[in-house]
């Protein structure tokens, strides 16, 4: 699964998986979701790291603003269905027309730096966040990457609930602590 992620992303050309198995696909996306989650607690944890080393702020999150602003049930739905299906279809929606162009790399890979960077709208914008943009944004790289990789090869259900699962598992458990009012910090 890595090497075929790699491979791709080494020179990514819109060819769908001729696989339709059901199985096989499901398989496919557990991996996808693993990498996905593995990827992002990892480059979380290392600006979490450099933040801490070199005592920096990055302002309130807005996850943070957002638990005090809205109703959790917003915040799920929006989240897990309404976050992962407008994005889905805005920023690897369009990979379709571009299929068979020898420009498709080109447009593959700046979905996901428009992606990845569309998240620095997550921290309040100062020279500080914007100086570390693409560090903050690592995580939003690398899954976003990851999105392309099965909107290419499954198509653009399996990148939207790749995304809704991979929101489900990130922003679930705060809304859970909040739900229990078990502080977060």
């Amino acid at each position: 699964m890595w090497n075929d992620v790699l491979e791709f992303l080494k020179s990514p050309i819109y060819k769908e998986d001729e696989n339709r198995e059901w199985s096989y696909r499901f398989s496919v996306f557990l991996k996808l979701l693993g990498l996905a989650l593995v990827f992002s607690i990892i480059l979380g944890l290392f600006v979490s790291l450099v933040q801490t080393v070199f005592d920096l702020d990055f302002g309130k999150h807005a996850i943070e603003e957002a638990l005090e602003k809205y109703p959790l049930y917003f915040l799920f739905i929006g989240a897990v269905f309404i976050a992962p299906i407008l994005e889905e279809i805005i920023f690897r929606g369009p990979l379709f027309f571009f299929n068979g162009s020898k420009y498709f790399k080109f447009f593959f890979y700046a979905s996901v730096l428009i992606f990845g960077f569309y998240h620095m709208t997550n921290f309040e914008i100062t020279s500080t966040t914007l100086l570390l943009s693409p560090l903050l944004v690592s995580p939003q790289l690398s899954v976003g990457a990851l999105l392309g990789f099965i909107r290419v090869r499954f198509g653009l259900l399996w990148a939207i609930a790749l995304h809704a699962v991979y929101n489900l598992l990130l922003v679930g458990p705060v809304l859970i602590l909040k739900v229990l009012d078990i502080p977060l910090e």
